[in-house]
């Protein structure tokens, strides 16, 4: 393909991706509520396991319709991830041959899977980072604000997905073949420190519980993706 061909081919790919969010956002638009009800989900654990209530405020007269939108593109973003996430391979397969090709379905299966881990992850260690950073505000009573609030829940289920994606891109660098299941496992003592480097910069939260619980999946990601290097790809 030329670079002209490739520039159309990335557009056709981006505007169905852009199609597949905006319906994502229309969808998550009309969910609104059950969506916000499920996002508060962490702060009202985080409360029964202080043995605290925490309300959530909204200032500002036009605040509460631009946080809808925003959570609703946020939301419609992972509803169309497994869209996205096959327009990506799509883009990326006329550089690869006809046996690398029929990788398509484990591709986005596994993107789906991996974010969906990571989302889960991020709602099982949020209720315990908020309950520590709630800590220190004691004695006095917290009074937080629902964007703000909201704005922590996004960056926590962005960074944790985003994270659990990385052994993915590293199957894919050995299906292309940059890196090999016998390069990997001289560099484990790096990937354990980088899985904590990055789990430092991906938790909001700042407590040790939390990067620890988002860093030791990782590294089990990372020799699950040298398994699948070596015994699937033959790398």
């Amino acid at each position: 393909m030329t670079v002209l061909e490739h520039l159309e081919e990335f557009r056709r790919r981006l505007i169905i991706s852009l199609a597949a969010v905006l319906a994502g956002g229309i969808i998550a638009y009309v969910l609104y509520v059950p969506i916000l009800d499920f996002l508060r989900s962490p702060l009202d654990e985080a409360g029964e396991i202080g043995g605290v209530s925490v309300n959530l405020y909204l200032s500002g007269v036009t605040t509460g319709f631009v946080l809808r939108l925003k959570v609703s593109a946020f939301a419609g973003v992972i509803l169309a991830l497994p869209v996205v996430m096959f327009q990506l391979w799509r883009f990326i397969t006329p550089g690869l041959d006809r046996r690398e090709r029929r990788y398509a379905i484990p591709f986005v299966v596994s993107a789906v899977v991996l974010f969906a881990l990571g989302t889960y992850m991020a709602f099982l260690v949020m209720p315990v980072g908020i309950k520590f950073l709630l800590g220190f505000v004691e004695p006095a009573e917290p009074l937080l604000q629902l964007p703000e609030y909201l704005s922590f829940v996004m960056v926590m289920v962005i960074g944790f997905g985003a994270a659990f994606e990385f052994p993915l891109v590293l199957v894919f660098l050995g299906l292309v073949g940059v890196v090999s299941s016998r390069a990997l496992g001289k560099r484990r003592r790096l990937a354990l420190l980088l899985a904590f480097v990055v789990a430092a910069f991906a938790t909001p939260s700042g407590d040790p519980l939390t990067q620890t619980m988002m860093a030791v999946p990782l590294y089990i990601l990372y020799e699950l993706s040298i398994v699948v290097i070596r015994f699937v790809l033959k790398r």
